[in-house]
């Protein structure tokens, strides 16, 4: 009688087991689709994890997600990639990223444990949005984890030539003006107690820069 039950309980168990395989993936993946679509269009959500059963305690072996746009503050975005910290293997792709201070395009974030490896398009035009006293924005320096932008800047009706360092500082992702006081005209374009933005780099392509960004989950 005991080799019955405990061949009965082991059955149950199995059954849950297969049952949390098709069918808790799927869950995950609509709240998921639900979740984003508050902040932009969702194209498709895939949500892997074995055992499934993992995924009731928030975490997956493997999320991968397309967009084509998403809106939301820079913060908001930290929070997002903070509840994916238990997330192994992420790949999000969204063709417009705007995430307060700057537009992205054909963003593309991938994490691997706590590493992250931001990729995206930056027009001239959306960064003039950004940082407004720069014009005619081209990358000439890329090197140490930084990236040096020269454009023209106007004040009071004259123009000149001026570099722009884009670093990362104390975690944050920030540009300021390579002028005498110019950590007085810091701009921060992307700041997020979750996540810790440690280099950037970039390379000129039509209209703009491709520009790449690492960093680590907190």
């Amino acid at each position: 009688m005991r080799r019955l039950i405990a061949l009965a309980l082991a059955a149950v168990v199995l059954l849950v087991l297969i049952l949390a395989q098709l069918l808790l993936p799927g869950l995950a993946e609509h709240r998921l689709r639900d979740q984003l679509s508050k902040s932009g269009t969702v194209l498709s959500v895939k949500v892997s994890a074995f055992p499934a059963i993992e995924l009731l305690w928030g975490h997956a072996d493997s999320v991968v997600v397309r967009m084509a746009s998403y809106r939301s503050r820079s913060s908001a975005i930290g929070g997002r990639l903070d509840s994916a910290a238990n997330v192994g293997t992420l790949d999000v792709g969204v063709q417009e990223l705007e995430s307060g201070a700057l537009t992205l395009r054909a963003a593309r974030l991938r994490k691997q444990g706590d590493e992250l490896i931001g990729t995206a398009l930056v027009a001239e035009a959306d960064l003039r949005s950004a940082v407004p006293f720069l014009t005619n924005v081209q990358p000439i320096a890329s090197a140490d984890g930084q990236l040096v932008l020269r454009g023209t800047a106007s004040l009071l009706g004259l123009s000149a030539s001026v570099d722009v360092t884009v670093a990362a500082q104390n975690g944050a992702l920030v540009v300021a003006p390579n002028v005498p006081f110019g950590g007085l005209a810091t701009i921060t374009l992307f700041n997020d107690p979750h996540v810790r933005v440690q280099s950037v780099a970039a390379t000129p392509v039509p209209g703009g820069f491709s520009i790449e960004a690492q960093a680590q989950v907190q």
